[in-house]
């Protein structure tokens, strides 16, 4: 372990609240059979965890993330995600882009909660891929390993917000039966995302889908509409 891994470790567990460190293991499902088994807390608050990235994320090396990647505190692997994603947005060059983004890939084992997923892969991936061929994230939606086929998902937030939705959608109906309420949420929230930049496009897969999807997929994704139309989704009786 380098000497920056060390002050970084050091720094994240100086700044452990003790509250903390025993609300997130319940937070975060970490109990025997649950998404989250076995992970560990420090009990670092986010705003923190930023700070110790922002600070280090220029001259940091690939050798020493993973090394905080593949620590057994949550927040010191999310720490190291945010330094990848700090990075990430500066570099302007594609070979160093894409370093980066071969790096993320070989290291999402270790993206392993929710939280890692969402704070990096449509940063990320979302971004390198905005214009390239999208068949990786097909792949990870078709893995069968929760964390990858959550990537996938969220990745396509990056291509929503720029009024890209076709892939969005087709990866949503691709994991919209999933058994994991991780994904229902996921797909619910993307669902979400595409009706703030287009409603028509969100409702007509709405239509489609609305009496078999997922109840929690259908809350997610409706959270916003007018309440009788809401109603009228959740009952299974859509009236137009």
């Amino acid at each position: 372990m380098s000497l920056l891994t060390e002050q970084i470790k050091a720094t994240l567990a100086d700044k452990g609240i003790p509250e903390k460190a025993a609300f997130f293991p319940r937070f975060f499902k970490s109990g025997p059979g649950e998404y989250g088994e076995g992970d560990q807390f420090l009990g670092v608050i986010v705003p923190e965890q930023r700070k110790v990235a922002k600070a280090v994320f220029k001259e940091i090396s690939y050798e020493e993330i993973e090394v905080l990647l593949h620590d057994v505190y949550h927040e010191v692997r999310l720490t190291a995600i945010y330094i990848l994603v700090y990075r990430y947005q500066k570099l302007k060059i594609d070979s160093e882009q894409k370093e980066l983004v071969d790096f993320y890939l070989s290291q999402l084992d270790f993206v392993n909660n929710w939280d890692l997923v969402d704070s990096s892969c449509h940063h990320i991936l979302g971004n390198y891929y905005l214009n390239r061929d999208k068949q990786l994230f097909y792949e990870l939606a078709d893995s069968g390993h929760l964390w990858r086929q959550r990537v996938a998902m969220i990745s396509t937030f990056y291509w929503i917000k720029r009024g890209h939705f076709d892939d969005a959608l087709a990866l949503a109906e691709k994991l919209l039966h999933h058994p994991h309420d991780l994904i229902h949420k996921a797909v619910g929230w993307m669902l979400r995302e595409i009706g703030n930049q287009d409603f028509e496009v969100e409702m007509s897969f709405l239509r489609k889908h609305y009496q078999t999807m997922p109840r929690m997929t259908l809350r997610y994704a409706i959270e916003k509409f007018d309440p009788d139309l809401r109603k009228q989704l959740l009952a299974g009786k859509l009236e137009y």
